[in-house]
């Protein structure tokens, strides 16, 4: 088995190297991740400057390649030019801070896990509430338990996990729950000041109290106490709305409207 981790922490991040510390007893593990923290990047990626690669040695002679992008850039260039193969899993993680709801569409964790998933590739991200160090390796060897499984039974290609713990040791969970992800999210408001110069700047913040109960979503399983795993697909079609949009018409006809006789 060969493991390919990743985060948007940075390759010195603990949650990366607890990871590491569960998988590497089982299998070959590969860690390609950004240079430096690159949380909330959401799923870009480098175009317009070059990607630049370098082998980092860590204390106990633990060996990873850092890449001075994002998490997605670093599962792209793992899969497209550092590797020789594809790995047969791709683990993102473990992020402190939870990634549920509408944060999906912003985390750089989930996003490594998605890149992955676009080509393929198995994957799965993990996140914690909090910042719980002390419980980064306990988490490891539950996501092991999870990886595990998904490459036993594998799911649709373009489908991966999302993980969230809640913030409390992994033994204290109220369980597992598999979940949707909400749609739903704290409410947003931004803090204005002035700098020395009178100049206005702002502060963004979050404010989890006027977030409504959605059951059967990850928000509210994760606020419960539960171990919460999403599915989450790369294709973001609705399909629910394709009736909908052809019932409006607009393929019928269309090379007269175009023509101006409509």
């Amino acid at each position: 088995m060969h493991i390919l981790l990743t985060n948007d922490d940075g390759i010195h991040a603990p949650g990366l190297w607890a990871l590491h510390e569960a998988f590497a007893a089982h299998g070959r593990v590969t860690v390609v991740a950004p240079d430096r923290e690159r949380s909330a990047v959401g799923h870009g990626i480098t175009l317009h400057t070059p990607l630049r690669s370098g082998e980092v040695v860590l204390e106990g002679g633990r060996k990873g390649v850092a890449v001075n992008g994002k998490p997605a850039d670093c599962v792209k260039l793992a899969l497209h030019a550092l590797l020789e193969a594809p790995p047969d899993l791709v683990v993102s993680g473990i992020n402190p801070g939870a990634n549920v709801g509408i944060n999906l569409n912003y985390s750089g964790t989930v996003a490594a896990a998605k890149e992955a998933a676009l080509f393929g590739v198995p994957a799965l991200a993990a996140s914690i509430a909090g910042a719980p160090s002390d419980r980064m390796h306990a988490v490891g060897r539950f996501v092991y338990r999870v990886a595990c499984e998904l490459l036993q039974k594998p799911l649709s290609v373009g489908t991966f996990l999302n993980l969230n713990f809640p913030d409390r040791s992994v033994a204290a969970a109220a369980g597992v729950k598999v979940c949707r992800q909400a749609i739903n999210g704290d409410r947003e408001f931004f803090v204005k000041r002035r700098d020395p110069r009178q100049r206005a700047y702002y502060w963004a913040g979050l404010d989890p109290s006027g977030t409504a109960a959605d059951d059967g979503a990850d928000t509210t399983a994760l606020a419960k106490g539960y171990i919460c795993i999403t599915p989450v697909t790369c294709d973001m079609t609705d399909h629910n709305a394709l009736a909908t949009l052809k019932s409006w018409g607009l393929e019928n006809g269309f090379r007269e409207r175009a023509a101006g006789g409509d």
